[in-house]
């Protein structure tokens, strides 16, 4: 199955397991993946960004 290059917010959410307000919380204090607001106020993350934060969360883990 090919995932989608950008991601719709409830969809990271859902993978994340997080909460719209946890992960505008983790935003604010800089530890989420990166946004992208789109022309009509919509936001959507990159796989790769997210992926990428996967990653980073995994390493301050250890």
């Amino acid at each position: 199955m090919v995932r989608p290059q950008m991601l719709k917010l409830p969809e990271v959410l859902d993978e994340i397991g997080m909460s719209r307000a946890a992960f505008y919380r983790m935003r604010a204090r800089g530890q989420a993946p990166r946004l992208r607001k789109l022309p009509n106020g919509q936001v959507r993350v990159s796989r790769a960004d997210l992926d990428a934060w996967w990653e980073s969360c995994t390493e301050q883990a250890a």
